[in-house]
């Protein structure tokens, strides 16, 4: 799951309970709440958004010259 901030930055979130705090352990990402294991795809879905996010910015920076 993936939440904008108020900045417009993605954030990953527990597909299971929302919760936006993960924890990266030798290369497995779990949720602090609940445990659950953030999957592949979200991480992939999440990395992305960041991608798409950063390509806007370089446009706005572009766009100031």
């Amino acid at each position: 799951m993936i939440f904008i901030n108020p900045r417009g930055a993605p954030e990953l979130a527990c597909d299971h309970c929302g919760c936006r705090w993960v924890d990266r352990l030798k290369g497995t990402a779990y949720c602090y709440e609940c445990g659950e294991e953030i999957t592949a795809a979200s991480i992939a879905e999440f990395q992305q958004a960041l991608v798409e996010f950063s390509a806007k910015g370089a446009g706005r920076q572009d766009s100031a010259k």
